[in-house]
């Protein structure tokens, strides 16, 4: 979703690319649908892996929420942003809804930054 929003909110001025540390085979398909109702189709993004080599393409890393599986995250070896957020995987309509619009937030801050 950060990716997304992101990539949409952006307007060329940068792009994201999103990765999980455990790799999941396709998207929460309650992601997918919670970002269509605000118009942004994810549809075509995949999962990624998260690399060294995208670690070194990016000019910042941001984690959604380290907490949320510590001995997954090797952000914890990286100089990130740490969001915090729970992950959506899971869980129903009305959460990743709350997930969203705090992903929506926290991107247009940083973009506003």
């Amino acid at each position: 979703m950060a990716e997304a929003f992101f990539n949409h909110l952006a307007e060329g001025r940068g792009e994201a690319k999103s990765a999980g540390t455990l790799g999941a085979g396709t998207l929460n398909p309650v992601a997918v649908a919670a970002m269509a109702e605000l118009g942004i189709d994810m549809s075509s993004q995949e999962p990624k892996l998260l690399t060294p080599e995208l670690v070194t393409w990016a000019d910042h890393v941001v984690s959604m929420g380290c907490g949320v599986d510590a001995e997954a995250c090797p952000t914890k070896f990286l100089v990130t942003e740490d969001w915090g957020l729970d992950d959506p995987a899971g869980q129903d309509i009305e959460v990743v809804r709350r997930i969203r619009d705090e992903i929506h937030a926290k991107v247009r801050g940083m973009l506003e930054s």
